[in-house]
């Protein structure tokens, strides 16, 4: 008798507790949630684009029905991957332009220069991804040949990173440069007293006016163009280092009207307009879109040898890189940004740079809680400087920036200088946090390729047999949370995404292989099978 009442008072508490309809329920699946326990589970539910319950075991099925329902069959589940460094725009506009990426000579650029303009022609010839430390001779080129194959048409060649470009004459003479003209905040390389073509960070500026810019169509195209491969890897959020505000306008007009999909988290670029516009105007947050902070530029970059150093270059004596934005601008950017609600990113390669920063920030920051600034790239710190972190600054860098620079760092910052260079996990150690990224497109978007290289420290061919430094590898969980939840953290975003959890944003992704568990020289072929944006698949 006492069984036939048991199984009457269930079924009668499932009777007047009917199950709650959400719109997905994922089951039979390997979820790590990154949740505050690092916790796993099996099995989630979905409704109004959040997460409403994540559960070790199938007892999902006893609280909630669902209009759909996926059966994941064992793969494993992350929270949608953040990159915490990008230049998304700038991604989509590289697929409208010549591609340099890979180039192993000058000889190579020049054919797929003349053949894109044979394809395309075009008034003004622009290309990106060269970078002569891939060349069986590492020294910048000159503009000679391009002269000669295009006297009267402007040609302008980005290198990799951004920092340095190469001109011919006909870009020269419209931007009006000369042997007698001044390099401020940077360089324009001379041979024999003429002029190269080559330009260094601050000059690169007079070419940049006198281009053509995309139309509005061009600049839509650009921006999918960016989110498709962004989703083709699994990123739902990228942190876009600078941008205006046109730009970041357009981004928003086209996620409201739902033509954009990925969250966007953009730093305003430290234009006086930009930052008389954004600081009074103060944080704009939607639910894809926010804008909280801005981006600075320090110092160049190392391959180029932009990057400001406190001692000279090891391969070139007597140079030490140049600062971008001079030393009082940091200060004053930093004590104005502080008066605000904005957070300041600052790009700081050389060890140099890196401490004029980390000063400003200090100073700017004093007496002020939970601001977040961050410093971008991190990259060559002195054993004295890493205290700074110490204090709520956020390192954020990039994994596969280490193993692109490998071959060559040491030649720039000789043997003892180096140690503290791409130092990852002593930057964590001091921070307690780092926000990983991969500063496309001057690498690769993959976030596969970034965990790879912050716990394995080799390239994809296993090179250096044991890994680059060691010492300051990244563990599998430090590096999946730097991906995810830290760099949430560092976007003020940690209570909405980041993490697979109750109440937060539904962005997953289904990976091929579990990340943390398959061989390591494995990883950079995984790939983001499935791809979940507020609980709708994009891909």
């Amino acid at each position: 008798m006492k069984k036939y009442i048991l199984l009457f008072s269930i079924g009668l508490f499932f009777a007047c507790n009917p199950k709650e309809e959400v719109d997905l329920i994922v089951y039979n699946a390997n979820i790590y949630t990154v949740d505050g326990d690092f916790s796993k589970a099996c099995c989630l539910a979905i409704k109004d684009g959040k997460f409403v319950a994540v559960t070790e075991t199938a007892d999902i099925y006893q609280k909630y029905t669902a209009k759909e329902e996926l059966d994941a069959k064992g793969k494993t589940i992350v929270p949608g991957f953040i990159d915490a460094h990008c230049h998304f725009y700038a991604l989509g506009l590289n697929q409208q332009v010549v591609d340099l990426v890979g180039t192993t000579s000058f000889e190579e650029i020049l054919d797929k220069v003349v053949a894109f303009q044979e394809e395309r022609p075009s008034d003004f010839v622009f290309g990106r991804g060269w970078d002569q430390n891939d060349w069986e001779v590492k020294e910048f080129p000159t503009k000679d040949k391009l002269d000669e194959i295009f006297p009267d048409t402007p040609v302008v060649l980005s290198r990799i990173d951004g920092h340095a470009i190469l001109v011919n004459q006909k870009a020269l003479d419209l931007a009006g440069i000369t042997v007698d003209t001044k390099a401020v905040g940077g360089d324009i390389i001379k041979k024999d007293g003429k002029l190269t073509g080559v330009l260094v960070d601050g000059p690169m500026g007079m070419v940049y006016a006198i281009m053509p810019q995309p139309d509005k169509q061009a600049q839509v195209q650009a921006l999918k163009d960016a989110e498709k491969l962004c989703f083709d890897y699994g990123l739902t959020t990228v942190d876009d280092a600078g941008l205006d505000r046109e730009t970041i306008e357009l981004i928003d007009s086209l996620q409201q009207a739902g033509d954009l999909s990925i969250r966007v988290y953009a730093m305003v670029s430290s234009s006086p307009s930009n930052l008389d516009y954004f600081l009074n105007k103060g944080i704009i947050k939607t639910e894809k879109l926010n804008v909280r902070s801005v981006k600075v530029y320090g110092d160049g970059a190392l391959g180029s040898r932009g990057a400001a150093l406190r001692a000279p270059y090891s391969d070139q004596p007597g140079h030490f890189g140049a600062m971008v934005t001079p030393v009082d601008q940091i200060g004053a950017l930093a004590e104005r940004i502080a008066a605000s609600d904005y957070q300041m990113n600052t790009h700081a390669i050389g060890d140099s740079a890196n401490v004029v920063v980390l000063r400003a920030y200090e100073k700017a920051l004093e007496g002020k809680q939970d601001r977040r600034w961050k410093v971008e790239h991190a990259q060559v710190i002195s054993p004295a400087d890493f205290d700074y972190f110490e204090k709520g600054i956020i390192p954020s860098v990039q994994p596969t920036h280490a193993t692109s620079d490998m071959y060559w760092a040491e030649d720039r910052l000789g043997p003892d200088r180096v140690k503290g260079a791409y130092a990852f996990k002593e930057l964590l150690d001091k921070a307690g946090t780092v926000a990983l990224g991969t500063d496309f497109p001057v690498e690769q978007v993959s976030p596969f390729l970034t965990f790879y290289a912050a716990v394995a420290r080799k390239d994809v061919n296993n090179y250096p047999e044991g890994g680059f430094q060691m010492e300051n590898a990244l563990s599998r969980e430090e590096t999946l949370k730097g991906m995810t939840i830290w760099a949430a953290h560092s976007n003020f975003e940690e209570q909405e995404k980041g993490s697979i959890e109750p109440g937060k944003l539904a962005d997953f992704v289904i990976l091929s292989e579990d990340i943390m568990s398959v061989p390591i020289e494995q990883v950079p072929q995984l790939t983001a099978d499935q791809v979940y944006v507020a609980g709708v698949q994009v891909k």
